[in-house]
């Protein structure tokens, strides 16, 4: 199956249809397509959690979305804490971007944690990962996880919910709109804060070491 092919078989009308082809199943479809997101980022989870307002409803879609994403990724951090060890982890450890993340992880520990999860376009399965290398507690991780997709999952459940009342009620597409572009916004602040933090960290380390190099007399 070529990207063309994929991107044509993940749409929210083909979803659409197989959750309703697995209705049988009941909830289990949509729990585990938001579930396999955690594993495979290229998955589209926007698609999934709007699919599963759109079948299930409003408060159930989203009760079955958030508990998918968040089931994906606490599997995700505890099997990277169990095997963080192995060779492949060791090569991503010493990635410098990695390393980067992981120390800021660990410094500020739940709060970015909780804004990253807010975002939906948040590469949560790379999130995960660096989470689980690092040592932030397993208690900040839960409760960031838990309350930043709560956050970002029901803001698209809201919009997958009824797409027709987007054009309908003007308001109501405007006031999604804000949440969406002041959801952008936080995502780039914290961005940003997180590339100032580490260029700081840098340069502070570069101060240090010249600090602590012995200089030699000239004669």
């Amino acid at each position: 199956m070529n990207m063309e092919n994929l991107k044509q078989w993940l749409t929210l009308d083909h979803v659409l249809s197989l959750l309703d082809h697995y209705r049988s199943f009941g909830i289990f479809p949509g729990i585990a397509a938001t579930l396999l997101e955690s594993f495979f980022p290229i998955l589209p989870m926007v698609v999934f959690v709007m699919a599963n307002a759109a079948a299930f409803g409003l408060w159930k879609g989203f009760f079955i979305s958030w508990i998918g994403a968040s089931l994906g990724s606490l599997i995700v951090f505890w099997l990277t804490r169990k095997i963080g060890q192995q060779r492949f982890f060791h090569f991503v450890r010493r990635h410098p971007k990695v390393r980067q993340f992981m120390h800021w992880i660990e410094r500020h520990g739940f709060g970015p944690l909780f804004l990253l999860y807010c975002f939906p376009f948040t590469p949560s399965a790379l999130v995960n990962i660096v989470a689980g290398l690092s040592r932030i507690s397993r208690q900040q991780f839960v409760l960031a996880v838990l309350l930043g997709k709560m956050i970002m999952i029901f803001t698209i459940s809201f919009i997958g919910y009824d797409l027709v009342a987007l054009v309908r009620q003007p308001l109501r597409t405007a006031a999604i709109a804000v949440v969406v572009l002041l959801l952008w916004y936080a995502g780039k602040r914290v961005e940003a804060r997180f590339s100032l933090t580490e260029k700081q960290r840098s340069e502070e380390g570069s101060v240090k070491s010249s600090m602590k190099t012995p200089h030699r007399s000239s004669h």
